[in-house]
């Protein structure tokens, strides 16, 4: 049975991507064995994984701890997997792997983050169909398998490998943390919409006017708007909004994952930019509204049935930028789309 290493080290939303590439190696017939390589600071979000994959932490950003992360490359090194999955795309996402093991695959050439990348593996193509990240992980995750290897990766695939939604399945620690929290902040379960602030690029950052208009919207339609927030930055945004906007709560402690699963699960609807929590919210089979300006919903966005995006395609856009000197897309989504986007989405819950 074979060993398979993912090195995915971050971050939040790129994890929950690279799920259903995790599901396509759990059930596969020749796999005994799943390992995961991930950034400490981004630990927190395996506590959704299943049960079965073994996780193994590193801390890249802590320079007097590389002792412990060469420790722990070591240690995975003795394990001799049978191949790794490098779906970063990053140099360092590349050495790590190919100090553990001569069998990685990484990502094509045309798309990967860092074009060093691709000498420390053995870069997987892509079908030019195969434009969405979740497809793109997979076509990765099923490179092991292949018969034809090393040739055939050198090859455009003849036909695109399909999208799978990521999915989350909810627990009862999940459901009982929610139950708790719920309790605590005197809601209950389909009464409230997730608003999540955060934003990990500057310009995914939705104006605070506009974040006010959409609360103030909600509250009177008879829906409880709780601002989410993950980080002490997102909580003074939402502390701002919050003296201007009508709340009948406002969360003053960071939710671990999994009274953040909890409590998304029984939100009417999670809305926000392209984040984590959009993702995870997707996964659990949540309807989400996310708006979409330097990122691209093609690329990344939740696809299902109850995911609504809106974009607001200036002519620069997608550009990937993090900073921008010009910048004009979060302007160019309005209040009104979003609450007319939310009640759509939400109408079955």
């Amino acid at each position: 049975m074979m060993k398979i290493l993912i090195v995915k080290l971050s971050a939040f939303g790129d994890i929950i991507h690279t799920l259903p590439a995790l599901n396509d190696l759990l059930e596969h017939p020749e796999v005994g064995e799943v390992h995961w390589l991930v950034d400490s600071r981004y630990a927190f979000v395996t506590g959704i994984f299943p049960p079965q994959v073994n996780v193994h932490q590193i801390d890249l950003k802590d320079s007097c701890r590389w002792w412990q992360t060469w420790k722990t490359i070591q240690s995975l090194k003795k394990k001799r997997f049978d191949a790794v999955l490098d779906l970063q795309g990053l140099i360092k996402s590349g050495v790590l792997a190919r100090f553990i093991s001569d069998h990685v695959f990484g990502i094509d050439p045309h798309y990967v983050r860092e074009k060093p990348n691709r000498y420390f593996t053995h870069p997987v193509h892509f079908h030019p169909d195969e434009k969405h990240v979740v497809q793109q992980s997979r076509r990765i995750a099923a490179a092991p398998f292949s018969k034809l290897f090393p040739r055939n990766l050198e090859q455009i695939p003849e036909h695109p490998i399909s999208y799978r939604e990521p999915h989350v399945p909810l627990t009862l620690k999940m459901e009982q943390a929610a139950e708790q929290t719920l309790s605590q902040w005197g809601l209950e379960s389909g009464s409230y919409v997730w608003l999540h602030l955060g934003g990990g690029w500057e310009t995914k950052q939705l104006p605070q006017r506009t974040w006010e208009n959409v609360t103030n919207g909600l509250a009177e339609a008879g829906l409880n708007p709780i601002l989410g927030w993950g980080n002490d930055n997102e909580k003074k945004r939402a502390e701002n909004i919050k003296k201007r906007a009508e709340l009948s709560f406002f969360p003053t402690e960071k939710l671990n994952i999994y009274q953040l699963c909890g409590i998304l699960s029984k939100a009417k609807a999670v809305v926000g930019a392209d984040t984590g929590v959009i993702h995870l919210a997707a996964a659990l089979g949540v309807p989400t509204v996310s708006f979409w300006g330097p990122s691209a919903s093609w690329r990344s966005g939740p696809l299902g049935n109850t995911d609504q995006h809106i974009e607001s395609n200036p002519t620069c856009s997608p550009c990937f930028k993090r900073n921008c000197n010009q910048f004009i897309c979060m302007d160019m989504i309005n209040a009104d789309d979003i609450l007319a986007a939310i009640d759509d989405v939400s109408s079955s819950r």
